[in-house]
C-alpha cells in the first residue's frame, strides 16, 4: 500500500540561499537533528557535488539515530536535480519497499515555498511507519522555519 504525504513551509529566504542550504548535507543533517543524520563519502559536501546520472546511485549513506547509532542506509538516488527549482529522489532504503521524496521550491510574497511530496511503501507496519515519517517531517519542516524566521 502506497502512503503519500505533503508538507509546505513558506519561508522568509531567497531561493539561492534555501536551495543550498538544502542540498549541502550540512544543512540537510541540520534539518534532521537531533533524530537522525545522514552519513556522505569523504569530500561530499553537497549533493551536487556529486556527478548525477539519473536513477543511478549518487551514493551509499549511512542513517544514524542521534548521530552515532547506525539504524539503516539509503543509496541515495536522485532522478532528478534541477538547481534552484528541486529534486526528486527515489532511494532504495531499509524499511522501504518504495521510497519517493521530491522537492521543490517556489517563489512567494514574502521569499519562497519549500514543498515536500513523499509516496512511499513501508516493509512493515504501514501505520506506525507513516506516523513516524509523518512526525520527521513535521520536524524538519519546523526545524527551517525555526532557523528562518
Amino acid at each position: 500500500m502506497l502512503i503519500r504525504l505533503e508538507f509546505s513551509s513558506a519561508l522568509p529566504v531567497s531561493r539561492a540561499a534555501l536551495w543550498r542550504a538544502i542540498t549541502a548535507m550540512e544543512g540537510i543533517n541540520d534539518e534532521m537533528r537531533p533524530w537522525l543524520t545522514m552519513g556522505a563519502p569523504a569530500g561530499v559536501r553537497s549533493l551536487q557535488d556529486v556527478p548525477l546520472t539519473p536513477g543511478k546511485p549518487l551514493f551509499r549513506s549511512s542513517i544514524k539515530l542521534f548521530g552515532w547509532l547506525p539504524v539503516g542506509y539509503s543509496d541515495l538516488t536522485l532522478l532528478s536535480l534541477t538547481p534552484g527549482e528541486g529534486f526528486v529522489e527515489a532511494s532504495p532504503m531499509t524499511g522501504m519497499r518504495e521510497w519517493r521524496h521530491e522537492r521543490r521550491l517556489e517563489d512567494s510574497d514574502t521569499g519562497c515555498r519549500l514543498l515536500d511530496t513523499l509516496v512511499f511503501e513501508p516493509r512493515v507496519l504501514p501505520t506506525v511507519t507513516s506516523a513516524i515519517i509523518r512526525a520527521f517531517f513535521g520536524h524538519r519542516h519546523r526545524r527551517l522555519r525555526r532557523r528562518y524566521r
